[in-house]
This record gives structure tokens, C-alpha cells and sequence, in this order.
């Protein structure tokens, strides 16, 4: 094997009658693992029109590696809740639509796989960095992000209650100012001093 003869890529070859040592594809050939038989799993169009079901069931599995996927590659320019306010956009980006508005609420569930499969605009495709699966799992993320903006308590299931203050002892930051000077609004509030031993913070 280590004598065997070979070509170099592209060189000529007089085996062959076109003298082209790269031989052409065979016609029909498929790589291994991209048959793609499902068209409407690796499109999400039912023939021209974008299909409004998930190939496969939503489990909380799904739903976690959307969000992961989601704030990985799309929050930079959407934000983590998909408002359009992204960190790029706040530095001089584009502003995509908000997937709160009445034209996204509405838009099928293949909608946002094909823009995400094929890009739209000022969006690139992400074809190449985000598999199949894991654009549909962002998609599903995205109905989740629509319905956590218009929840409403007719939607919260029976005998539970929405907390509306923080749990003891949690600190919510303000929302960061990015464009503008430091303020007390984008700083850290200073730590509490513990209790003095033997009873309460003396005054």
C-alpha cells in the first residue's frame, strides 16, 4: 500500500477517457447521514407554505436546549426575552421586529425555521451552525418567549399563584444603562453589614 500508485487531486490522468483523475459524482449519490427524506423536518414548508407543527414532541428536554440555542446565537440581536434589543443592536445593529408584534404572534411555526434555515433581510442563514433540531427546538423556545409576553391569569393553572414580589433576601438589578454614564441605577446597591453578635444590627 505504501507504493501504490495514486493521483494527485486535479492532475491529468490517462486512465480515464476525459483525462480528469477527480471523477464527477455519481448522479443520485447522498452522504452518508443527508438523505433529508423528511422534506418538511429539514424545510418547514408543506410544499411553498410554512407548516404551523413541531416534527416532534416539545418535552422540557426540548424546550431547554432552545433556550440555550436561543441565547447563544439569537439573543445577541433579538435579547433573551425577543424584544429586538439585543446587545449589538443597542451598539448600532439593526433592529429585527419584535416576536411580540401581532405579524410574528401569528406567523407559523415553520416561519421561523425557514428565516433561521435560509436568513431573511439583514438576518444571516444559520444553516451551518445550528443543526435541524436545534432550529425547531428554538422555534418552540419562541412560542414559549410570544406566550411569556401576553400571559394571562386565566392561563396560570388552578390553585397556583403568581408571585408579583421576590422571594426574601433576592436582589433584582435595575435594567443597565449601556449608552449612557454609570449611574445609581446600573450599580451594584453596597453589601449590608451583618448583625452585630449577640442580637439585632446596632443602629
Amino acid at each position: 500500500m505504501q507504493e501504490q500508485p495514486y493521483q494527485r487531486p486535479l492532475t491529468a490522468s490517462d486512465f480515464y477517457a476525459d483525462h480528469r483523475s477527480a471523477r464527477p459524482i455519481i448522479s443520485g449519490t447522498v452522504a452518508r447521514g443527508h438523505l433529508d427524506a423528511d422534506t418538511y423536518f429539514y424545510t418547514g414548508k408543506i410544499g411553498s407554505n410554512d407548516g404551523d407543527f413541531m416534527p416532534f414532541p416539545v418535552t422540557a428536554e426540548v424546550m431547554a436546549r432552545g433556550q440555550q440555542r436561543f441565547n447563544i446565537y439569537c439573543s445577541p440581536c433579538h435579547s433573551e426575552i425577543g424584544d429586538g434589543n439585543g446587545m449589538i443592536v443597542q451598539r448600532g445593529f439593526k433592529r429585527p421586529p419584535s416576536y411580540h408584534i401581532e405579524r410574528l404572534r401569528r406567523a407559523p411555526i415553520g416561519y421561523f425555521f425557514d428565516v433561521m434555515t435560509n436568513g431573511y433581510g439583514a438576518m444571516p442563514d444559520y444553516a451551518e451552525q445550528i443543526q435541524p433540531a436545534d432550529r425547531w427546538a428554538i422555534a418552540a423556545y419562541i412560542r414559549a418567549l410570544q406566550l411569556s409576553q401576553h400571559a394571562t391569569e386565566a392561563d396560570v393553572p388552578s390553585g397556583v399563584q403568581v408571585a408579583s414580589t421576590p422571594p426574601p433576601g433576592l436582589f433584582i438589578m435595575p435594567a443597565y444603562d449601556t449608552q449612557a454614564a454609570t449611574t445609581a441605577a446600573s450599580t451594584v446597591p453596597p453589601p449590608q453589614a451583618a448583625p452585630a453578635k449577640g442580637g439585632a444590627q446596632k443602629p
